[in-house]
């Protein structure tokens, strides 16, 4: 990371922030335990949350801007879009509603190497006892074709592309017709398997250009083609698991990685090897499929199996079809500043 000043942070002066405070705030509640911000987040309870002058005073008192830059030396990199999605489903299997979510299986074990290799605190391991040895988990193809997950139905939905995207989006709601209710579906667990894009494998099959392969195309493709549906799915071999929660406030989002509701529009999730988690950064990119400045502060209060490199971030859009939109279209280049304590 590289020092900076507020004054080379593109757009600074023009975010409102006071639509990122109340995320800082929650960030806090994890950042405090660390001795370098227990000062900067002490005196933030006392600000003024109403006035952008007041927090824009408070951020360049304390903390400084240092620009992210790659191992590689570079300093750009890729920002993509995640939202929670609404599927349409049931808790008993029935009609059209075929498609099933699943809970965590008993028998997967996560494994955590970080007390005899630090250098491996990021890495959860997932397996299983085979006679004496551990092996490494089933993957998406072996679960679906095994059976194993047979007893495990969380609830059941009606579309298993959306299904699918659930699972790479990591949470989202489904309305309930046999309930009348909507619930939220969060992330418990995964695989184990690293998540392999279903747009780059269509893209090296050609079936379409690198730069058709948005979640709305591939959506299309995959109604198109029923009978390469299973080949499609098989080629990410991540598969995610969840648990229900109430949605207590529909206007917050799922909980990220910290644990915290996240934010709409200032959330992101991060490599967490590179960026401190529940950290603020300033983000210097452009609105989805077009050159229009996208410039503001938001929180690393997340991460992704696909957000791997230092410049690299995941916006959280929010809730729904909207939401979902924007989200599907993001591909954009970005810069990206994280906002640290000064060092007294």
């Amino acid at each position: 990371m590289k020092p900076t000043t507020f004054a080379a942070l593109p757009g600074w002066g023009k975010d409102d922030l006071r639509d990122a405070w109340a995320p800082f705030l929650a960030s806090c509640a994890a950042l405090a335990k660390k001795p370098e911000w227990r000062e900067p987040c002490a005196v933030a309870r006392d600000v003024d949350a109403g006035k952008d002058k007041a927090i824009r005073a408070f951020f360049e008192a304390f903390l400084v801007p240092h620009q992210v830059i790659n191992p590689d030396g570079s300093d750009t990199g890729l920002v993509t879009g995640y939202y929670e999605p609404l599927l349409r489903g049931a808790r008993k299997r029935g009609g059209p509603y075929q498609i099933p979510l699943h809970r965590a299986p008993e028998d997967m074990l996560t494994i955590d190497l970080t007390a005899l290799y630090p250098e491996l605190k990021s890495m959860r391991l997932r397996g299983r006892v085979v006679g004496n040895k551990v092996v490494p988990y089933l993957s998406r193809a072996e679960l679906t074709q095994s059976g194993v997950l047979a007893g495990k139905e969380l609830l059941w939905v009606d579309d298993a592309i959306e299904a699918f995207f659930l699972q790479v989006q990591g949470s989202g709601r489904v309305q309930l017709a046999d309930a009348k209710e909507t619930v939220r579906v969060a992330y418990a667990d995964q695989n184990g398997y690293p998540y392999k894009s279903i747009g780059r494998y269509l893209v090296d099959k050609g079936e379409m250009s690198l730069e058709q392969a948005s979640a709305q195309n591939i959506k299309t493709w995959f109604v198109a083609h029923p009978e390469r549906r299973q080949e499609l799915l098989n080629a990410n071999p991540s598969y995610v698991f969840f648990k229900e929660e109430k949605v207590i406030d529909p206007s917050k989002g799922p909980k990220g990685a910290l644990g915290i509701p996240l934010t709409p529009e200032r959330s992101i999730a991060v490599d967490a090897q590179f960026i401190p988690l529940g950290a603020p950064v300033f983000l210097a990119t452009t609105q989805p499929g077009t050159d229009t400045p996208l410039q503001r502060l938001t929180m690393a209060q997340d991460t992704g199996g696909a957000i791997r490199n230092a410049v690299r971030a995941d916006y959280f859009w929010g809730f729904g079809a909207e939401a979902g939109e924007r989200a599907g279209k993001m591909k954009q280049r970005a810069t990206m500043w994280v906002l640290l304590p000064k060092l007294r």
